[in-house]
């Protein structure tokens, strides 16, 4: 005798019907069977995975944390860009070399995570505009990338034949790139490219460098990955079923693949996003990406490395946080895969 959730009906993941118990005329309980769709299976599936939940909040309290920082700042009563260290600051909370004179980096109950040597800025909220600015460049450059990747992989593996391999080759070409050594050799070139040499480059317009290189050297996986199910799917009953039909190309990618692709784009998108953090802090902390006064991670790293031996505290706030956040996200992710997977045991 078969099932009920054996007699589902097949599809990318069967319907699962739970029994639910209803009253009768008789008030007798009489069983009744209630479908639930993909995503509400996967929604269940992730609800389980407790490490996945703590990770959403913790990654959702950062997020939250970078949109209201203006707000915590006003809060707080002060100012990233405030120098404390000068005349109109509290330059007796400083020694003659710049250095907080209280322990601990000058922590205090007004300056709760101390102050930065040498430049004198208040650490609490440096470190949230911080994030603020890590998490809005790598939102842009994630956006960017799965567009692009999408796109390409797409037109590869749909279309195949010539399409495909000069698609294949040219992504195979990017991917030999050392990323790290192009992004240091050409970001004071393209900059160059649009500020004179006695003139200061404008913070938007290294913003705007720093997401287009890291976005151009950073499409490839997300490409690979959607040609490699592309490629595969357009075998599949359901495309050759729309191209007997009459279905343009388009509306077979629009109305049959692209659906089915949201979960291997979600998926790579979350690994995608922590990675484009600490390389746009690793540039920074190089020297070629932002530079003072405009709040960064890497800028924060930076300023710790050289004083690290006299005031060891200043590094400790930006490192945990980078740690606390790349881990979630990247647990985020692993928790969002063996939701959509339907064979996933955790």
């Amino acid at each position: 005798m078969t099932s009920p959730s054996e007699a589902a009906p097949t599809g990318s993941e069967p319907t699962t019907l739970e029994p639910v118990k209803a009253e009768g005329d008789q008030g007798q309980g009489t069983a009744e069977y209630i479908g639930k769709s993909p995503g509400q299976l996967m929604w269940q599936r992730f609800k389980r995975d407790r490490a996945g939940v703590i990770s959403a909040y913790i990654v959702g309290f950062f997020v939250l944390i970078a949109i209201l920082a203006p707000l915590i700042s006003k809060l707080y009563g002060k100012s990233p860009y405030t120098l404390y260290n000068s005349a109109s600051g509290k330059p007796e909370l400083f020694d003659a070399l710049g250095y907080p004179v209280k322990p601990n980096g000058g922590i205090s109950g007004e300056f709760w995570f101390g102050l930065e040597p040498i430049l004198g800025r208040d650490v609490f909220t440096l470190l949230i505009y911080s994030i603020r600015t890590s998490l809005a460049i790598a939102i842009a450059v994630t956006i960017l990338t799965v567009g692009v990747g999408v796109l390409l992989g797409v037109a590869a593996g749909f279309t195949g034949g010539r399409t495909d391999t000069l698609i294949g080759r040219f992504t195979d070409l990017m991917l030999a790139f050392p990323s790290q050594l192009f992004f240091v050799a050409f970001m004071p070139v393209i900059t160059a490219m649009f500020v004179a040499p006695e003139d200061a480059t404008p913070t938007w317009l290294r913003i705007a460098v720093l997401i287009g290189v890291l976005a151009a050297l950073g499409w490839m996986r997300m490409a690979r990955i959607v040609r490699g199910v592309a490629l595969s799917m357009r075998e599949r009953e359901f495309v050759e079923a729309a191209k007997v039909s009459g279905a343009s190309n388009w509306r077979i990618i629009r109305k049959e693949m692209l659906p089915n692709l949201v979960t291997p784009i979600l998926v790579q998108g979350t690994f995608e996003l922590p990675l484009v953090v600490t390389s746009a802090a690793g540039l920074s902390f190089l020297g070629v990406g932002l530079v003072n006064p405009t709040p960064d991670w890497g800028l924060m790293f930076s300023r710790a490395a050289d004083v690290s031996e006299t005031v060891p505290t200043f590094m400790f706030f930006p490192g945990i946080a980078m740690v606390i956040f790349v881990v979630a996200f990247n647990l985020l992710g692993d928790s969002v895969r063996d939701a959509f997977d339907p064979k996933a045991a955790r």
